[in-house]
């Protein structure tokens, strides 16, 4: 892992994931969390205030050393116990069945082997077990998959291996059965090429 990967990175986007209606996002995603816990790319913990007291605990996953350090703070100030792992979605350390929720928040974008991590999630999840999530994706307007597929190996370089253009629902479809999915534009009345990563996918999921 590179410093830019280490260092930059995780500074750039604890600040531009902080913000006011990221917070609302985070808090209607989580609102049916409880029990065991397992959240994948954790980052810097701005998770955290929003989980409701139906949590006992929370395992946190994350590959990047440089995220883990910054989320230190959120994690001591925590009323919800969290364990934190610096490893990978791709291969979990954890038995079958092992939690009542799972949850990623603009997460799936980023891992190289997304279907394995899926799978991985599936398989630790207790049956009849929640996934929640939230994740920008491929936009339903062709014009703007366009733009998302022009710019998508810059935005890979850029944002640390950031995808803009995975169909989550297709994704998600064969790992969970979906209880609810939102589908929805952030500037729907953007110009085109800024539409590139606004398009959201919000829902549950049940083993």
């Amino acid at each position: 892992m590179g410093l830019y990967s280490r260092y930059i990175v995780p500074r750039l986007l604890n600040r531009a994931m902080a913000g006011e209606m990221f917070q609302e996002w985070r808090a209607q995603t989580l609102v049916g969390a409880k029990g065991e816990v397992l959240e994948i790319g954790f980052g810097s913990g701005l998770n955290l205030p929003h989980y409701p007291a139906e949590v006992s605990r929370i395992t946190a996953a994350d590959p990047n050393p440089g995220m883990g350090k910054l989320a230190q703070k959120r994690i001591k100030a925590s009323a919800i116990p969290v364990e934190h792992h610096i490893i990978s979605g791709e291969k979990l350390p954890f038995e079958d069945n092992s939690f009542d929720t799972v949850v990623s928040t603009w997460t799936l974008c980023s891992i190289p082997k997304v279907e394995q991590a899926l799978g991985e999630l599936r398989r630790v999840l207790k049956p009849g077990g929640q996934f929640l999530f939230i994740e920008h994706g491929l936009n339903p307007n062709p014009k703007v998959q366009r733009w998302q597929n022009r710019l998508n190996p810059l935005q890979k370089t850029v944002a640390d291996g950031c995808n803009l253009n995975r169909n989550m629902r297709a994704l998600i479809e064969p790992y969970f059965q979906l209880q609810t999915l939102k589908e929805f534009n952030v500037a729907e009345n953007a110009p085109t090429m800024f539409q590139v990563a606004d398009y959201m996918y919000q829902g549950v999921g049940v083993k």
